[in-house]
């Protein structure tokens, strides 16, 4: 039991330290476009330019969502390029995934591209807020 608190804990650590649900919304976007693209061709609606950049897109979308996890020093390059590969993708890739990847894509880069690394949790913020408010309030009186 103890262990798998540790784990847990260190996970924790691990995912304060990065853009966390932006990377994942990222690559998920990236993988659903993939598995839209093995849909029976009843269901695709458009194959797309030459068919490799079908499936080059959202190999990269999948592979900058894990770039955004694993290297967030480089986050604000991953994150503009994944939105233009998630916007590029509507043409090249069934309407980005029948528009579900194509904005997954972009939510998790908008998300990737406004995390800040030096930003203390929200629960800290709020109890140091309350602390500083009670301590005004008894100052005022």
């Amino acid at each position: 039991m103890a262990q798998r608190s540790g784990f847990r804990s260190a996970f924790r650590r691990w995912r304060a330290d990065r853009p966390f649900w932006g990377g994942v919304l990222l690559a998920l976007g990236g993988a659903e476009i993939l598995l839209t693209m093995k849909a029976s061709l009843k269901v695709v609606l458009h194959v797309g330019m030459q068919g490799l950049a079908g499936y080059l897109l959202p190999a990269l979308m999948l592979l900058l969502g894990l770039l955004v996890l694993f290297n967030p020093a480089q986050r604000l390059f991953y994150s503009i390029t994944g939105v233009l590969v998630s916007l590029g993708s509507w043409p090249t890739s069934n309407l980005g995934g029948f528009f579900v990847g194509l904005l997954l894509g972009v939510a998790g880069s908008c998300l990737a591209f406004g995390w800040l690394p030096d930003q203390e949790p929200r629960k800290r913020r709020r109890l140091r807020q309350r602390r500083e408010e009670g301590v005004a309030a008894a100052a005022v009186e």
